[in-house]
Formats: C-alpha cells, sequence, structure tokens
C-alpha cells in the first residue's frame, strides 16, 4: 500500500478529532469533579451552610459543559498549527505528514492503539491521543484499503468507535 494525498484540514476537524481521542480522559474527569462536587455540596447542606450547598450543586451541573467549551477553544488556538495544507502519506511501514514547515511520520508499530470513527482513523500512543488521519482525504477506494489494511493489525490494535 502507497497512498498519496493532499489535504487540508479544518479547524473544527482538527478540535473534533482530538476531542474524540481525549473523550475517555474527560469523561473520567468530569465524573471525578462532579462527584466532588457533589460531596461538597452534600457536607455544606448537613452543616447548614445552604448558600455555598446552592453554589456546590450549581458548579456540578455547569462545570462539565464548561470545561467542554473551554478545552474546544483551548484546543483551536492551540492546534491552529494544523490547519495548513497537508500531504498525507499511507504505507505499509506507517504514515507521513508533510507541511511546508514540518513533516511528522510514524511507523505503525509505534502505535498502541487505532480507533476508526465515521470521520477519522484516531491514532494513539500509550493510550494518548497520537494523531488522525482524515477519512475526507481519501476517496472510498482508498479509504477502503486502508480499512482492509488496518484491519490485519494485530487484534486489539485497532478497534471501532
Amino acid at each position: 500500500m502507497d497512498i498519496t494525498v493532499r489535504y487540508e484540514p479544518t479547524s473544527d476537524e482538527v478540535v473534533r478529532a482530538f476531542s474524540l481521542g481525549l473523550r475517555r480522559q474527560l469523561v473520567t474527569l468530569y465524573a471525578v469533579l462532579v462527584g466532588v462536587l457533589l460531596v461538597a455540596a452534600a457536607v455544606l447542606f448537613a452543616i447548614g451552610v445552604l448558600p455555598m450547598a446552592v453554589a456546590m450543586l450549581i458548579s456540578s451541573v455547569l462545570a462539565p459543559p464548561a470545561g467542554h467549551w473551554w478545552m474546544r477553544r483551548r484546543a483551536r488556538q492551540r492546534l491552529a498549527f494544523l490547519c495548513v495544507p497537508t500531504t498525507v502519506r499511507v504505507t505499509d511501514d506507517g504514515y507521513e505528514c508533510r507541511t511546508d514547515e514540518s513533516t511528522m511520520a510514524m511507523r505503525w508499530s509505534m502505535l498502541s492503539g487505532i480507533t476508526a470513527t465515521p470521520e477519522f482513523w484516531l491514532l494513539s500512543v500509550n493510550r494518548q491521543p497520537a494523531a488522525f488521519l482524515p477519512k475526507a482525504a481519501f476517496d472510498e477506494e482508498q479509504q477502503a484499503e486502508i480499512d482492509g489494511f488496518l484491519a490485519t493489525r494485530k487484534a486489539g490494535q485497532v478497534s471501532p468507535a
């Protein structure tokens, strides 16, 4: 396999890809945060500090959407450098992304996980998002070839979304 395409990801695509890659960590973080806020509210109700207890309850409701909004806004700012014309090359050995200012290549063996979503192939190293390949960059035949190749990777490395 040797597929080369030229593509320019939008900032929305980049943010969606990394949001999907971070979903597991974010869900855990929000669950812990909401749990702590609810316990704090219960304690404050029990000792009679009602205004602070109500504030903790409101915070437990608002924290996840506010955190999600902040993370997306921050990612859009920090990952803007990815929104440039990019040449993506996918081979049997790995993949490479080249722009006018950078080149990044990874061998498939370096990756600890590949998650296929309807829009992306999310690539991770040590359960952390490392990169993504946008399916929109490839035509249907190329997508099928890449999907077939990734399906032959060792068990447990490729997972559906």
